[in-house]
């Protein structure tokens, strides 16, 4: 009987494999946070995300609860202890709010998780079949970098609207949608020397490639800097940037947020929009707070990325950056930090073409991320 791993081989003179590891997309984002509730509020008012499900007391689950909120492919589940002493009340008091399962839609999650773990992965999650009168979903799932986990999702005997044991959630106030439309990376923070470690588990363990690479001389300022490589899955459809801390003058974005999530994890979720204009001017209508570069970036901004379609005094008044690869442009701003800690963060993309991560605006970036340090006292 052909097993999947064959199916995914091409023909090139000789048999040659592509991708052992099909991905389909980001299935969901889980997010431990000290309270659900008031998180899923925070998400539908200040982000446009729309309610999707709910599961809790009402549905039988006795220990946690979780709301889960979806705006076009993104979907984000958020997550609280009900009762003290769980291993979700433990994470959020080590970490503080934060990202603890990035979930990856596959065809086969028992598949996804025997041959990751025959390739060195740690379980963290045996593969599981839950039912309801809706379907089946199987989940299965392996450890990464610090606590966070990447569960495996097979849905396709599932007509549910989100996983067995949610229920539909169907609030009265449901602000609108701010045009987010998909997750286009996810960038994780990991200690001194680590990096090579976790591309190496993304290569072997996941059959990711490495897409690029920024060093210390890419990424730095006068006081601080960082290094990073970007690994992709076969499709493309999963980027995870991995960030170590460089030596520097001062105290990296990255070393404070090691100290103050208390170990490697998820850093930013990039979300992608078709207009940035109109999403930012959308987010900070809500209380968006953005990190600001000088006005100065864009006197010569047409110089460094030639002819674009949006007006440079739009982006100006938003804050919005731009940078140019050799298959287009693209445009990006950041947030200040979400939670109380300075840990996650979510950038606004927006692709015409381009497929790199903004390498240009790096200095100015990470500048105004030193000036948000220096307020806090912690550069």
């Amino acid at each position: 009987m052909e097993t999947l791993e064959l199916k995914h081989k091409q023909q090139a003179g000789t048999e040659q494999e592509v991708d052992f590891l099909p991905i389909n997309g980001t299935d969901y984002i889980e997010m431990y946070v000290g309270n659900a509730r008031q998180a899923a509020h925070y998400f539908q008012t200040a982000f446009g995300f729309q309610p999707l499900a709910h599961a809790g007391l009402e549905t039988g689950l006795r220990d946690r609860e979780s709301y889960v909120l979806v705006q076009d492919k993104i979907r984000l589940v958020l997550t609280s202890p009900l009762v003290g002493g769980t291993a979700i009340g433990s994470h959020i008091d080590l970490h503080g709010d934060g990202v603890k399962v990035v979930a990856l839609w596959v065809d086969d999650a028992t598949y996804s998780y025997e041959e990751t773990l025959r390739r060195g992965a740690t379980s963290c999650l045996e593969p599981t079949t839950e039912e309801d009168e809706h379907g089946r979903v199987v989940r299965s799932g392996i450890c990464t970098y610090g606590d966070t986990v990447h569960v495996f999702v097979e849905r396709k005997e599932y007509q549910g609207v989100f996983l067995p044991g949610y229920k539909k959630w169907e609030p009265a106030y449901r602000p609108e949608s701010v045009g987010l439309r998909y997750v286009d990376h996810i960038v994780g923070n990991v200690g001194w020397n680590e990096m090579n470690k976790w591309v190496k588990f993304y290569a072997d363990v996941m059959g990711f490639r490495q897409l690029v690479s920024f060093d210390d001389k890419d990424i730095s300022t006068d006081y601080t800097a960082l290094m990073s490589k970007v690994m992709s899955n076969g499709n493309g459809r999963i980027k995870f940037p991995i960030n170590e801390p460089a030596e520097g003058k001062k105290k990296s974005q990255v070393e404070e947020y090691l100290d103050f999530y208390g170990g490697p994890g998820v850093q930013h979720i990039a979300v992608a929009t078709d207009n940035i204009i109109e999403t930012v001017t959308a987010l900070r209508d809500r209380g968006v707070e953005f990190l600001q570069v000088p006005t100065t970036y864009y006197d010569d901004l047409q110089e460094r990325v030639g002819t674009i379609d949006e007006e440079i005094n739009e982006l100006r008044q938003l804050g919005i950056l731009v940078d140019r690869d050799d298959e287009g442009y693209l445009l990006q701003i950041f947030t200040k930090p979400i939670m109380p800690r300075p840990t996650l963060f979510f950038e606004i993309i927006q692709r015409k073409g381009a497929r790199s991560f903004g390498k240009g605006n790096f200095k100015a970036l990470f500048e105004a991320i030193e000036r948000e340090q220096q307020l806090r006292g912690t550069l």
